[in-house]
Order: structure tokens, then sequence, then C-alpha cells
């Protein structure tokens, strides 16, 4: 009898063995089931680059920490049941960077609450290095040259190799939460893409220091090839790991710095911005030009609110778009 008690258990054990995302977690906080946490991940776009407001400690005052995280940043902005509003995300983060730095993080805050929605913004600092072909379409304007002719044609290249690294950082993510004693389904994880900053619609006047130094080519081909490029790469490496996507290429469209002209506040990303005080302290410096073409504060607000919507849908997949009223709402696909 003991002997078949024996083998029954051995049985069991190895069912569990199988079956369990994770056979024995850690101990966590006894009480971890009564305190909620929404956790934003990534990079600028995340962490509130250009919306101001920033947490204490981001914004240089070390000399080494610029994450700029703002209290106006979208996963502030964003309605959803939980107690907490997490942001660990960080201007100028890639994938090594959020796996090395913030996952670290999201163990310790997994442990002490649960975690019902994971938001990721990243990859653009990876391969891509969106900002730096900005900053290229920039420095083209000033030499009356084009950017576009000499990055156009690395761009699909930039964005396949980005891809595997999204993807493994994501894998990281799942890991991270399952060695914390979380199943899959126990959270919501969403891949967030990135918004063109920028339109080739807007006024010629404000095609210059005083608004967006950027040609009209150039324009064109970052609203109607980079971005939705660079959304489709994000696209394929969320679906690897069975992550919701919300599709940000067109949440600008209308809202794009300069497109207001003499109606700054009717857009929703930052123009050319410059922290004139900043130049003058050598710390500072190389961080004067920061905050320029990222989602403002207006922005920020109504990314959240289509953000909101969509962790509230059942849809795997969804994209923010203008609504006739002018905000910001979410359309899903089946």
């Amino acid at each position: 009898m003991r002997k078949v008690l024996f083998f029954a258990a051995i049985g069991l054990l190895t069912m569990v063995l199988v079956v369990s995302d994770h056979v024995f977690p850690p101990p966590s906080d006894a009480d971890r089931e009564t305190r909620t946490a929404v956790v934003a991940l990534g990079d600028s776009t995340m962490s509130g680059e250009g919306a101001g407001s920033y947490e204490a400690g981001t914004d240089g005052e070390d000399g080494g920490n610029w994450c700029h995280r703002s209290r106006d940043a979208e996963i502030m902005k964003t309605s959803f049941e939980a107690d907490q509003k997490i942001n660990l995300a960080c201007s100028g983060a890639n994938s090594d960077k959020l796996r090395n730095e913030q996952l670290p993080r999201l163990r310790t805050i997994a442990g002490s609450n649960q975690v019902v929605a994971i938001v990721v913004a990243v990859g653009a600092n990876d391969d891509p290095r969106f900002s730096e072909i900005l900053n290229k379409c920039f420095e083209a304007w000033g030499k009356r040259s084009d950017c576009t002719s000499s990055v156009a044609p690395e761009w699909t290249k930039r964005v396949r190799r980005m891809v595997p690294k999204v993807e493994n950082t994501l894998k990281a993510i799942r890991q991270t939460m399952r060695d914390s004693g979380y199943l899959d389904s126990s959270y919501q994880l969403v891949v967030q893409s990135y918004a063109a900053p920028v339109s080739p619609k807007m006024p010629q006047s404000l095609q210059n220091l005083s608004g967006c130094p950027l040609r009209t080519a150039d324009l064109q081909w970052v609203v109607e090839e980079a971005v939705p490029e660079l959304s489709n790469g994000l696209r394929a490496a969320a679906g690897k790991v069975n992550a919701r996507f919300l599709d940000l290429a067109r949440a600008g469209e209308g809202r794009e710095a300069c497109v207001g002209g003499d109606e700054p506040e009717t857009e929703w990303f930052t123009r050319l911005t410059v922290d004139f005080d900043g130049l003058k302290d050598q710390r500072r410096a190389s961080h004067a030009l920061q905050e320029s073409f990222h989602p403002n504060a207006r922005g920020h607000e109504q990314i959240g609110r289509c953000l909101t919507e969509f962790l509230a849908s059942d849809k795997r997949d969804g994209a923010c778009v203008p609504r006739l009223d002018g905000s910001l709402g979410l359309t899903t696909e089946s």
C-alpha cells in the first residue's frame, strides 16, 4: 500500500512539473493580491519625454539620470482598475537596457504587488535608431540636401535586425513574471508602437529652426514608409510571445509638430525644443535638444485615453486613430 501511495505521489509531482509555469515560485508578500499595479517599460515615448513635470532625479540632477519620467506620461493618464501606475521606462533605453535595468525592478514590483498589466514601448533605439534618423534629416536640412537617399535603402534591414531583439526582450519579460509566480494569462502584456511626430503637411514657414527644420520629401518618407514599417516589425515581435499589440503609427495624424502653424497648442508633439539654460552647463549641454519631436503632455493624455480603451477590450490588435471630434480613439482588428 505504501509503495502504491509513493508511486502515486511521484506521478502527481511529475504532472505538476509538466503543467506548471513555475513549480516553486519564490515567496512573495502575503498580501500581494490586495495591491494591484500597472507597469510601463521602455524608452522615451513611454517615460514621458517631452511632457515635462519630470520626477525628481530623472532630469539630470545627478549628472547621469536623464530618464525623463514624467508625471504626465501616458501611463499616468490611463484609467485602469489598479492601485498603482508604475513607470520604469527611461529615455534612450534600447532592448538591452530594458532587460538589464528595468526588469530587475519589475521582478521586485511583481513580488510585492499583483501586476495586472505591463505596457512596453521599445525597439526604436535598437537598430532603427529612429532619433538618429531625425538628427540626420535635421543635418541634411542645414546642408540643403536630403537624408532619405542615404537612410531609406537600409531602413528595412535595420527594422529586421530589431525584431529578434525586441522578441528576446519580450520573452525576458514573460520569464521574469513566470519566475515571480505568474501565469502568462494572469496579466496583460501590451506592446506599443510609435507615432510619426512630424508630417509633410506642416507649413513651409515652419520648416526651419523656429519649428521643424526638415525637408518635405524626408517628412513624407518618415510618415509613409519608416513609421509603418517600424510598426509592422513590432507587431511581428509581439506575435511571437502572444502579446497584444497597439499600433500608434497614425496616432498623431493632424496633430504632429508644426502642423498647427500659429496655434502650437493644438499639436500633440513637441517642435524643435532647446534647453538654452542647459546649453550653458557642460553637464547638461548634450541633452539640450532631448525633448524635441516627442509627444507633449497633450499627446500623452490622448494616447493614455486610447490605451485605456485597449486595455478594456478583448482584441489582440488595436490602433489609435483620430476621431471626427478631434480626439484619439481605438479601432480594433479581429
